[in-house]
């Protein structure tokens, strides 16, 4: 999804209205309303190129390819972001506590994190692919 500075330095700024006429339903469903796509069906996890993870709702690049690893989750998995790219709050919802992650610019709703990750951190950032684009390294 391809957008423009003005629209991405916005972000936050937009309207439900307008979040709907730029989003498919399934990336609305996931980033605006909290959705989580079904496990395997992102393309995103066979991505194997170098190059950057950003929000597909506003572009904001989120994670650097080098991150990326198969966790066997069936969701696009990492263990650390871009520095500043990302921001967490618990979510207490399906009767149990995670951790959610958000995209710093426009607060749209990534996936969550776990503890259960790789080194060096540890840690297991489970992104919904939909919420993200991909922008191959030139």
């Amino acid at each position: 999804m391809d957008v423009s500075d003005d629209q991405a330095a916005r972000g936050a700024a937009q309207t439900e209205d307008e979040w709907r006429s730029r989003l498919s339903p399934a990336q609305y469903r996931v980033l605006r309303e909290h959705g989580t796509e079904r496990p395997g069906t992102s393309p995103l996890n066979q991505e194997k190129r170098a190059g950057t993870f950003v929000c597909a709702g506003c572009g904001q690049p989120l994670f650097d390819s080098g991150t990326k690893y198969e966790s066997g989750s069936g969701w696009p998995s990492f263990f650390a972001p871009i520095e500043g790219a990302v921001e967490t709050k618990t979510d207490r919802s399906h009767f149990m506590t995670r951790t959610e992650v958000h995209c710093a610019r426009c607060q749209g709703h990534l996936g969550h994190v776990f503890d259960d990750g790789p080194a060096p951190t540890g840690l297991r950032y489970c992104m919904n692919g939909v919420s993200l684009g991909f922008e191959p390294q030139d």
